[in-house]
């Protein structure tokens, strides 16, 4: 292993070259011998017909066969909600929301992209605020709307909150964790069964070992304890947490900690933290994206993707990767990942080599705000993204 393997990486022989030939030998010898004879057992059967033997009649099922995929309740083809067959319903409205709400969240700008984002093969959550809502008093109408667009089929989750902690919404810890505690009770009600997820930053994780670093980021950054975050995994509150990584280029120049090194030392601290046991890990950058569209180069775009992409991924602690693909900033200036009104770029044609993580790539998309149109972007993004978080205003 290179000299600076993280001293945590530990190799063990589960069998030594020789060993592992010996092993071969032994199985293909005489051909396949041993493996003839290693087959499958015979499988222990009982005759219900012989007398004194007893077959147990209480069994799922309605005891017919049914052919692959097709329903075994009469009236459940075509996404219907029939009576389960013991007579109770089997369908349940979610709690306080109608199916008109969720039909006229269907021909939303949200609904629709929901449609063409599905259409097109991507796994889609739904990315809303509510920490404004909360604050107003507003969380259970806010709510509602972002439910009934997750409700339309191809959605999967929710996203409920964004730079959590690291804006100037809350101004204590007690308070975030209050927030929390009841968005996602509410989300639940609301769209059962949807995976739930927010968005934060937690600086202290790039000090490493560094007690200086984190002594400062502690001081500076109060309301992002990794400790209380990391408790809204524990707790199963949220099914994922995305972590940003903006921050990591610059806040540790003081420690002499650059970029890669910050890196290295986040995730090394969310594998101690074994954050990954309890939910979905995601690395998010914005940064990929640039004003007007990328100038790179094919040789500097590969060099961006493995600093960005494959370290996140290949630390083994984030599942996925979210790159924000366009956003617009304060004075209107527009940053993109691809080319302007999809034109070439040499950027964008790189990511689209990376067929075999596409699944592990995201994207955050704003029907209100296409490039070209929402159809034509979504198809677009889906070259390279497998996932895509829709913005719901």
């Amino acid at each position: 292993m290179s000299g600076d393997t993280p001293a945590y990486v530990v190799c063990r022989w589960m069998a030594t070259p020789e060993e592992a030939l010996d092993i071969a030998n032994f199985w293909l010898a005489n051909d396949g011998e041993h493996l003839q004879e290693a087959g499958p057992m015979d499988p222990i059967t009982v005759d219900c017909t012989e007398a004194g033997n007893e077959c147990a009649n209480d069994s799922e099922g309605d005891g017919q066969l049914h052919d692959v995929d097709s329903p075994d309740v009469e009236g459940a083809e075509d996404g219907g909600s029939p009576e389960c067959q013991s007579g109770e319903e089997c369908f349940v409205n979610p709690e306080g929301l109608s199916a008109a709400e969720i039909q006229a969240a269907e021909k939303t700008a949200g609904g629709q992209a929901v449609k063409a984002a599905a259409a097109a093969g991507m796994r889609v959550w739904i990315d809303a605020e509510l920490a404004d809502d909360w604050k107003a008093g507003k969380l259970a109408e806010a709510a509602k709307k972002v439910a009934a667009v997750a409700a339309q089929q191809g959605a999967v989750g929710i996203r409920f909150s964004s730079q959590l902690g690291f804006n100037k919404t809350f101004e204590t810890a007690d308070e975030i964790d209050k927030f929390v505690t009841e968005a996602t009770t509410t989300l639940h009600n609301l769209a059962p069964g949807k995976k739930l997820a927010v968005h934060t930053v937690v600086p202290l994780l790039g000090c490493g070992a560094n007690d200086a670093c984190k002594a400062e980021m502690t001081k500076k950054y109060p309301l992002l304890d990794p400790e209380r975050i990391g408790a809204w995994l524990t707790k199963g509150l949220v099914d994922q947490l995305a972590l940003d990584s903006g921050h990591l280029a610059t806040e540790y120049a003081t420690w002499k900690i650059d970029a890669t090194e910050a890196q290295r030392n986040q995730w090394i601290q969310v594998r101690a933290r074994a954050w990954d046991a309890y939910g979905q890990i995601a690395a998010e950058d914005a940064g990929f994206a640039t004003v007007g569209s990328p100038q790179l180069t094919t040789e500097q775009a590969t060099k961006s993707i493995t600093d960005r992409i494959a370290a996140p991924l290949q630390a083994d602690a984030a599942e996925t990767v979210n790159l924000w693909s366009r956003w617009q900033n304060d004075q209107g200036q527009v940053s993109r990942l691809y080319g302007e009104k999809w034109a070439e770029n040499a950027t964008w044609e790189q990511l689209k080599k990376l067929t075999s993580i596409r699944p592990r790539l995201a994207t955050i998309y704003d029907p209100s705000a296409p490039e070209v149109d929402t159809a034509t972007d979504l198809k677009k993004l889906s070259e390279v993204f497998g996932q895509v978080y829709l913005h719901t205003a």
